[in-house]
């Protein structure tokens, strides 16, 4: 007699698993944003820019429109930031990271394809033909645990892109800041050299008529070779800091021709007062709120273990025995494993110990975070000070004294050469101002990027990120109808 009892009892078992599939399998399709509208969400809310994914031509003809509108003026940091998230090559291949994502998820949405099969076996005058239809039940079964698997994979993808986003948009502000002020100390390098020109022609006119010493004239001489060298380095550092604003923002041929303003925006007369800032990152920072979504996750899993610590060990099956000599014998069959030596403890364990490494890992993600805006306000509040004390105190006094000095010269009290080097030390203290203005500026990037996050996320953080931007909203992966 045959009994199948074992194979009934696990085809029972799977049978749910396959209908879920099934109906998962019937509406599985793509959706029209591919997950986009989270990131666009996101650089609304977060930035108040727009970001087009360039899959069709008419998207990438829009993006082309609008990067030539914003190049045919001096850009603003605003503008630069903009053309940087609508044409950076490497933000757009993140963006078809998404399309890669929900078509796996997609993909192991649907049904294994069936099979057929056909033979044509002869014995003698005998013909037998043999038709078969296959389908595979393994993949089929295991459909649902895969999808599970693709859906976390695609929240942590969406997770990930968008903290590109916000970091491409924080590194081309920077990149903006230092690409002005570069080109703005370049301008008045050039007027150090060429006082030191100045300097240097009469001491060498002075020197041939007698009215001044070898040694005087080597001093003129080095210190226009030393402001040749530093207005060098300073022409360098200017093409330098241009072309990584060029690459951030995704230029190239005529496009590399665009202007800059002549100087940086003023300071501010008064800097952002944040008492609640720690309250604010803890609310706002993107990595904080991944690592409470994980820890979340985390919960609901160990409330399931608890819970469930016994399915595994009830059987339900149905036998349909026969044999050649017998009636058929039909009928259903419970099987309950006894627990005597395996409660599901470990199972339970393990879980208690995932969430608590969880929480601890929120509770650390917090910390720092309370730590990092500390750190950025405390920066953003020194470069606006020192800033300050460089437009308000260092820059008149040195204006006043140079005021001073040619009132003397005109008596005749000075010589040509101390109005020189006075004028000289001007304009080293208005270097000194363009600095410790763009220091200012890029700790306020650093600033508005610390209340954001990091770029850097778990693998659980970024899927936990991800799943809470798409929270509320319709499944950004496979259309449900």
């Amino acid at each position: 007699m045959t009994t199948p009892r074992h194979a009934c009892a696990a085809a029972a078992r799977g049978l749910p698993l396959v209908l879920a599939s099934l109906a998962l399998a019937g509406c599985a399709s793509f959706s029209p944003d591919g997950g986009f509208d989270t990131v666009e969400q996101v650089a609304q809310e977060r930035l108040g820019k727009d970001v087009v994914w360039a899959r069709t031509a008419e998207n990438q003809n829009r993006i082309d429109t609008r990067v030539a509108e914003l190049l045919t003026r001096p850009l603003t940091v605003d503008d630069a930031v903009q053309v940087a998230l609508l044409n950076n090559k490497g933000l757009q291949a993140r963006f078809f990271e998404l399309g890669i994502g929900e078509a796996e998820l997609v993909q192991a949405s649907r049904l294994p394809n069936p099979g057929i099969s056909f033979g044509r076996l002869k014995r003698g005058d005998e013909i037998e033909l043999e038709r078969g239809y296959h389908l595979n039940l393994a993949r089929l079964l295991a459909m649902p645990l895969v999808r599970q698997v693709e859906e976390r994979r695609f929240a942590q993808t969406r997770g990930v892109v968008t903290l590109q986003l916000l970091s491409l948009a924080s590194e081309a502000r920077k990149a903006y800041f230092n690409a002005v002020a570069a080109e703005e100390t370049v301008r008045y390098r050039r007027q150090v050299q060429q006082a030191a020109e100045a300097g240097a022609e009469l001491a060498r006119r002075m020197a041939e008529v007698g009215n001044f010493n070898k040694l005087q004239r080597l001093r003129e001489q080095g210190f226009y070779a030393d402001a040749t060298l530093g207005m060098a380095r300073a022409e360098h550092a200017a093409l330098a800091s241009r072309e990584r604003l060029t690459r951030l923002m995704g230029l190239w041929g005529p496009q590399t021709r665009f202007q800059l303003p002549e100087r940086l925006p003023d300071l501010p007369e008064a800097p952002t007062d944040q008492p609640e800032i720690e309250r604010a990152a803890l609310a706002q920072r993107l990595d904080v709120q991944g690592a409470k979504l994980a820890a979340e996750q985390t919960a609901k899993s160990l409330g399931l273990t608890k819970t469930t610590r016994f399915v595994n060990v009830l059987e339900l099956g149905w036998a349909h025995n026969s044999s050649n000599e017998e009636p058929t014998q039909t009928g259903w069959e419970l099987g309950l494993e006894l627990p005597l030596f395996d409660w599901g403890g470990a199972r339970v364990a393990r879980a208690e110990a995932v969430y608590m490494q969880a929480l601890n890992r929120a509770a650390e993600t917090g910390v720092n975070a309370r730590s990092e805006v500390r750190e950025a306000y405390g920066a953003y509040r020194s470069a606006w000070d020192i800033a300050r004390h460089h437009r308000d105190e260092i820059v008149p006094l040195r204006q006043r004294i140079a005021e001073e000095n040619v009132l003397r010269y005109n008596g005749m009290l000075i010589g040509v050469f101390e109005l020189l080097a006075d004028a000289r030390s001007q304009i080293a203290g208005v270097n000194a101002c363009i600095e410790s203005l763009r220091d200012f500026w890029l700790a306020q990037a650093d600033l508005e990027m610390a209340l954001i996050g990091k770029p850097g996320l778990s693998s659980s953080s970024g899927m936990a990120l991800g799943t809470g931007m798409a929270a509320g909203s319709a499944d950004a992966s496979v259309g449900r109808h």
